[in-house]
């Protein structure tokens, strides 16, 4: 099974995935947990480059993020299901159609067509919208923020339209979840929604 989360930074992608792997993991499952960009040593260079260098222009850090993903899925993920486990990735596809496509207005389509190419076609059977507004999920990034972390909140405000936009565009896949709720309440729903 390959599942996904996704949000605005802050809110709580990164604690849901480890929850998330723990559940699974005490169930028997083998589960091979990951994040983008990174995942791999060409993908955590990637990292570095797109959110702690200098000005990128909105394409290359399309392009960027779209090379650090197809590594990460040629390397990672890929084989990782081929062999039976399930995967649980911190962002995905959809964080570059959302940010890059939607959010800084390169488009939805040329952004989901570039990264659908990279991937062959690779989408996860579940994708979790962890939704919480801009304020409270500014509120909790910490104090050395990255270069995506510094943009506005009107650019904020764009990615959590840009998210629930795909979240109706693709229902089959997305769970909607409520991202101010307890850490352990909004783990046991989607745990639960494994099971639809």
């Amino acid at each position: 099974m390959f599942i996904t989360l996704e949000g605005l930074d802050g809110s709580g992608k990164t604690t849901q995935a480890r929850l998330l792997a723990t559940r699974l993991e005490a169930d028997g499952v083998e589960v091979v947990t990951t994040r983008e960009p990174g995942g791999t040593p060409l993908g955590e260079q990637v990292r570095d480059l797109v959110l702690h260098g200098d000005y990128v222009a909105p394409w290359a850090e399309a392009a960027l993020y779209a090379a650090a993903r197809a590594q990460h899925v040629d390397q990672l993920i890929r084989p990782a299901l081929e062999r039976g486990a399930t995967v649980i990735c911190d962002r995905y596809v959809d964080s570059s159609v959302a940010y890059q496509g939607i959010a800084r207005g390169l488009g939805l389509e040329r952004v989901l067509e570039l990264n659908l190419a990279v991937v062959e076609g690779l989408l996860p059977e579940h994708t979790f919208l962890l939704e919480i507004d801009v304020a409270r999920a500014a509120g909790r990034m910490g104090a050395e923020l990255d270069r995506i972390e510094r943009e506005d909140d009107g650019f904020r405000t764009r990615v959590a339209a840009a998210y629930r936009k795909l979240a109706g565009m693709f229902p089959e896949r997305y769970v909607v979840v409520d991202g101010t709720a307890a850490p352990e309440a909004i783990a046991e729903e989607i745990h639960g929604a494994l099971g639809r």
